[in-house]
């Protein structure tokens, strides 16, 4: 079984990821860019039960991040946890292309759409894992 680990700038935040994401993809939205500071954000999302987080975290509007240094590291959701994909240590990440691109409409005109990315919905639906 394959295991990622990630953490925060500092190392005070760490995590354990085990297996492999059931969904993978880039967000575009007003948010994702906010909490970014980019044209976009790169999330993965292992069911809770595969993830082990160490460390004091913050969180504001769902979004995780170390209350030390800042880094943004995950939304944990009641099933999931969504990491951000630039927290995970190994880059790069062997994920491959994302499989999904939301809130294209927002996705600057200079950024290509990825090739065989579901682009078929604006909001990604929320999924139970699995």
């Amino acid at each position: 079984m394959t295991t990622r680990s990630g953490g925060c700038l500092c190392g005070a935040v760490r995590y354990t990821l085990h297996g492999e994401p059931y969904r993978y993809g880039i967000c575009h939205c007003i948010d994702c860019r906010k909490e970014s500071g980019s044209a976009f954000s790169v999330y993965a999302h292992w069911r809770r039960e595969d993830a082990e987080v160490t460390g004091d975290v913050r969180t504001y509007k769902g979004r995780s991040f170390c209350p030390t240094c800042g880094g943004r590291l995950f939304n944990l959701h009641e099933t999931d946890i969504e990491i951000r994909v630039g927290s995970l240590d190994d880059a790069p990440t062997g994920l491959g292309p994302p499989a999904q691109e939301c809130w294209i409409r927002r996705r600057e005109k200079w950024l290509r759409p990825i090739v065989g990315a579901d682009q078929s919905f604006e909001d990604p639906p929320r999924r139970e894992p699995g």
